[in-house]
Formats: C-alpha cells, structure tokens, sequence
C-alpha cells in the first residue's frame, strides 16, 4: 500500500509541480493586489483634497465623452473619499479602458487599460497561464489543482507516525541529521501543519475554473441553493450578469431584466447614486450604464465584508430596482463558496487571514521544489531510468481505498479524466514497451 502511494504522489508531483509553484507564487502575490495596484497607480487614483464641491457625476462623465468621442460610456465608479478621482469606463478601439477624472473640475487625470497591469497579468497566469477562461491553460492550471488535492492526502499518508511518537521527524523537522534527512523533513512537515490551509486555497479556487466550477454552478441552481427562484425570472432577458460587470461570484448567472420603455428619457446617473444610498449599498460600488434602449443600470459591490455585497439592477426610464440580490438572499450553497473565495483571497479576518495564505503560497511553492530536490538527489546516478519508487506487483487495491478514488473522481471531474487516461495509456502502451517500463521501473 505505502509503495503504491508512494508512486502516485511520485508521478502526480512530478507532473504537476511547475504549475504547482506557479500557481503558489502568482496566488502569493496576487494577495496584495489592492497595495501593489495603489502604490503603482497612486497618480491616477489619487488628487489632492479641494475645498470646493465636486461637480456632478454627470458633468465628469461628460467631459470624459468629450475627451474621447465616439466612445461608448460603460462604467462609473464614483469618488468616494476627498483625495479619490471617479473612474469612468469606455470601449475603446483597443478594448476597456478606465478614465480617471477629478470629481473638483472634470479635468482627465489619465487613463488605463485594466488588462495590462501587472496584478490583472498575474491573474490571469495564475488562472489560465494567461491564455484566456475555457483554454487549455485553463484546463491545465485545473488539473493540476485538481491533483494538488491527491498529491496532499497521499503526501499526508506517506508522513503518518505509525506508531512513533517522536517529534524531531514527525511534528518538527530535522534539521541536523544530514542534507537528506532535513530535505525530506522540509519537504512535508511544513505542509502537514499548513494542509487545512492549503486544501482551503486549492478547493476555494474551484469554483472559479472551467469545468469544475461550471459543475459546482450547475448544481447550485440544480439543488436551488444559489439564490431564490424569483431572481431567475427575466423572460425578456437570457444575458448573465457577468457579460455585464464584474460581480460577486454568486451573481454572475444572475440573468440581466430589462428596461421598460415608457417614452421618458433615461434617468441620470445622480438617481442611480440616489437609489444606491436609500440602499445602504457600501462605498466601492460601479454603475454600469445601459447600452441600448432595453438595458438596465446595474450596481454591484463586491467588498471585503462579503456580507456588504450587493448586485442591483434598475430600470433607466422609471428607476424602479428590477432585481436586488444581497449576500442574505444567497442560498446555503452561493454563502459557503462566498465565503471561501473570500478566504481565497485573504479578505474574510483580516491581517491573520492574509499572513496564513500567503505563509500557505510559500510552503506550498518551497515544499514543490524540494520534492524535486529529493528526486534529483535519488535518482539513479549514470543511468537513463526515471527514479520513480519500485513498483509493488503484489498490491491489490483495497476496497475503501478504491471507494476513495472513486468519490474523489466524481467531486473533481478532471481528476477521473486524467486518471482515466493515465490507466488507458499505461495498459496499451507505457507496460508493452519494455525500455519505458525500466525507465519508469
């Protein structure tokens, strides 16, 4: 049993530990995506703090529109602190590009374009090896998530005392018994003692993936544990919230309603901020402004208080709110992942939470590569072969074992496909070619 463990966590580790590493290092950094964003682009979020009043909201979209003609308005983000600029969204020929205005005279502070900066570029590596959503860097990054959930329960069981009761090897590494010694202690009581962590970062970041979070998506509305049956009803309307804007994870299947057309002009954006304020809706919130006659002001936040977050939609003739959805409105399911992703990312207890995962990215990144140090270092010295551990022919797959394989290939779908596929290649080809079979012993 402990051999064939062994040579699955082998085999897993060495597959997956670049992306692995990858995915610990971008997911470290990404934690302080808010204070790298602020000091890189202080010049553009920041103005100095005026006496005066700040002219209104429709006057600084205004002179954005003059400042670049011909450019859909599609966003504003209003300032919410003295010394803080509005930010106004356009379609430009090159893509989105965020405007920044002083909210004082109208003058443009400057611009950005949101999927050019090193933050948005780590993201997306760090989701798709910045080859876009439903890629194959999307289904790799995936996998190797997926089997980062195998690698730490067979890592766990390879680490299990078995009766001894020491603690320099078990609880606390060794760091004086020779290179080997230390390495393999390094290698897995660090990760022992930051596994719930670590299993929490991996399983939280699910939801986000293609094909397992189209899983879980599926089977929150399936089991109605997403958000009441009421907010689905829009018959005019199939678009999903997220071809909007940018919301909470639990609104982006949230279907966009229409707009009533009565023969009145569009309510200004003041109403909007109106109707956002009588809502308690917390600063940090952005509008999105309708595109056509039958679109829809949509308000959502999406703060690090997960229980402030708020996605609205309203009509531009009449101002009614046509949908409101609130963290309270969320079923048992869409609360649970909110949470998770909120402890994803660092936000839900503050400093702690952020100093745990980001100590969770570091041993989970020092623990990758000191695996392959082990494996460098035991390897067959002068010889072509792999290292892979021997092979025990005797085993038999033990039915709770099997039980277990068989759960976990059904709660993560890739984990079944590779592992399928990895049976399959190793039945018609890898064991009927004997060099391969002694280089991979």
């Amino acid at each position: 049993m402990y051999a064939a463990v062994w040579r699955w966590h082998f085999y897993a580790g060495i597959i997956c530990m670049p992306f692995l590493i990858l995915l610990a290092v971008t997911g470290g950094i990404y934690l302080f995506k808010d204070q790298i964003d602020d000091a890189r682009f202080a010049h553009l979020y920041h103005i100095e703090k005026q006496d005066s009043e700040p002219i209104s909201p429709s006057w600084q979209i205004d002179a954005v529109r003059k400042a670049y003609p011909n450019h859909p308005i599609t966003s504003y983000t209003p300032a919410f602190k003295p010394d803080q600029t509005a930010a106004v969204g356009i379609d430009s020929p090159l893509g989105a590009l965020t405007v920044f205005v002083n909210p004082y005279n109208g003058a443009i502070v400057g611009s950005l374009d949101p999927s050019t900066t090193l933050t948005q570029r780590i993201r997306d590596l760090h989701g798709s090896l910045m080859l876009g959503s439903n890629s194959i860097g999307d289904k790799i990054v995936e996998v190797a998530a997926c089997w980062a959930i195998v690698l730490l329960i067979s890592g766990i069981y390879l680490w299990w005392p078995r009766g001894r009761n020491k603690v320099f090897g078990t609880w606390l590494p060794r760091l004086r018994s020779g290179s080997k010694i230390m390495i393999r202690d390094l290698h897995a009581v660090p990760l022992f003692w930051l596994s719930i962590v670590v299993l929490m970062l991996v399983v939280t970041g699910l939801p986000w993936s293609g094909l397992t979070g189209n899983y879980i998506s599926k089977a929150t509305d399936s089991t109605k544990t997403g958000y009441p049956d009421y907010m689905w009803y829009s018959p005019e309307s199939k678009t999903p919230t997220k071809d909007i804007m940018q919301v909470p994870w639990a609104a982006e299947n949230l279907p966009v309603p229409e707009s009533s057309q009565n023969g009145v002009p569009r309510i200004p954006i003041e109403n909007v901020i109106s109707i956002a304020s009588a809502e308690k809706i917390v600063d940090g919130y952005t509008i999105a402004i309708p595109q056509d006659d039958k679109g829809v002001y949509t308000v959502s936040v999406w703060p690090k208080t997960i229980k402030d977050e708020a996605t609205m939609h309203i009509d531009q003739y009449s101002g009614n709110t046509l949908v409101s959805l609130r963290y309270d409105d969320y079923g048992i399911a869409a609360k649970a992942i909110e949470i998770g992703i909120s402890l994803h990312e660092g936000k839900y207890f503050g400093t702690a939470n952020l100093v745990l995962c980001l100590l969770a990215c570091i041993t989970l990144a020092g623990t990758s590569f000191l695996g392959v140090v082990m494996w460098w270092r035991r390897r067959p010295k002068g010889s072509m072969k792999l290292g892979a551990p021997g092979a025990n022919h005797t085993y038999k797959l033990q039915k709770g074992v099997a039980a277990i394989v068989i759960i976990m290939a059904i709660l993560l779908p890739l984990v079944g496909i590779t592992l399928i596929a990895a049976l399959i290649l190793d039945w018609l080809i890898l064991r009927r070619i004997p060099a391969v079979r002694a280089w991979m012993n």
